[in-house]
């Protein structure tokens, strides 16, 4: 069961996401109805650790084992998406394929549980400022050489 709880007006969620990057692009992934990037990564589920949790999503959703190559950020990400309010704790890792051979992938890639409309896209380091990536502070953290790092992403302030 995944680490979702509704309080109030708002939707609580605990996620885990991946930051891959390999030939100076970081992977991403995007669904092709909507208009912004994520790092690919989903939902921690009740008693799982975030480590385990982006070990997980990356072999559910790619179909590729990874290793863990250090502990990158926390975000605490306020947002609105489809009329409802969202305050998400987000654990970010620095990941790598563990096959070599997957170590060489450079095209988009489609997920292997069968949602057509999710596509997993590499994304140039010099080029993501001109990126949709969401949250917005996913670029500092993505280009940071000092880790681990706290965020705290309101896209909620001047609502409140």
């Amino acid at each position: 069961m995944d680490l979702t709880l509704d309080v109030e007006n708002y939707k609580l969620n605990i996620r885990a996401g991946g930051i891959l990057i390999h030939n100076n692009k970081v992977l991403t992934h995007r669904d092709v109805n909507k208009d912004h990037y994520c790092l690919p990564g989903g939902r921690v589920e009740i008693g799982e650790s975030s480590e385990q949790t982006i070990k997980r999503e990356i072999q559910e959703e790619l179909g590729k084992k990874i290793e863990i190559l250090g502990y990158a950020a926390t975000i605490e990400n306020f947002f609105e998406m489809e009329n409802k309010k969202y305050h998400e704790i987000y654990f970010l890792y620095r990941i790598g394929f563990a096959n070599e051979e997957d170590k060489k992938i450079n095209y988009t890639m489609h997920n292997s549980e069968g949602k057509e409309y999710l596509q997993y896209v590499w994304i140039d380091l010099d080029k993501i400022d001109e990126c949709n990536l969401l949250p917005k502070c996913l670029k500092d953290i993505v280009k940071a050489k000092d880790v681990p790092i706290h965020k705290i992403n309101d896209d909620l302030e001047n609502k409140k």
